[in-house]
């Protein structure tokens, strides 16, 4: 079978809780956040995956990337990795998104990108090497990383244009595996949080 990519959005922080953009600030887990990366783990090491023996795990270097996944079981087993990091927010970092709505009305992520920062054509070229390093893996991989980044490799794996990571919202702590369908790039499970209903 061809490999699939299983993505594990880090658990909950402070700025994640009150909607704040957090790129490069090396912003720690919560509490919640803590438990939600255990209970992930959890999951993952039951039935249908069964501890995931012989993926290849990497991770954003970002603490709260980082520490899901070693909080998650798979830290011993993860390389970090920078192309995992969240998109650099540049001016915005830190701000809400009514925040930058206040002085940049009609302003969106996916299509403007942001000033001082990443443009959506930079964050699309790193989820284009994290597209071909699972593709040429001989295995299932397993990445921690962050909500645009991860939402940006989605499309980018189904073969669309970054902005279609727009409309797939990505919630912490979530699994999801991109797969294939009759031969083509699908997604298999999407924004899966089960396990924290545990």
């Amino acid at each position: 079978m061809a490999p699939r990519i299983l993505l594990a959005r880090h658990g909950q922080t402070a700025w994640s809780l009150s909607g704040k953009h957090t790129g490069r600030t090396d912003v720690p887990l919560l509490e919640e956040g803590r438990r939600g990366a255990k209970l992930l783990g959890e999951r993952l090491a039951k039935d249908p995956w069964a501890g995931l023996p012989g993926v290849e795990v990497r991770t954003s270097p970002l603490l709260r990337a980082s520490e899901s996944c070693d909080l998650a079981g798979f830290g011993a087993r993860a390389d970090p990795w920078d192309t995992l990091m969240e998109w650099d927010y540049g001016d915005y970092e830190g701000m809400t998104p009514a925040e930058i709505q206040a002085v940049r009305p009609g302003w969106l992520i996916w299509r403007d990108g942001v000033p001082g920062g990443e443009s959506v054509a930079d964050v699309a070229a790193r989820a284009d090497e994290v597209v071909r390093w699972a593709r040429a893996a001989e295995h299932d991989v397993l990445v921690f990383a962050h909500g645009h980044i991860l939402r940006t490799l989605a499309a980018r794996w189904l073969g669309l244009d970054a902005s279609f990571g727009a409309r797939i919202r990505l919630d912490p702590t979530s699994l999801s595996v991109l797969g294939w369908a009759y031969g083509e790039p699908a997604l298999e499970r999407w924004n899966d949080t089960g396990h924290l209903d545990a």
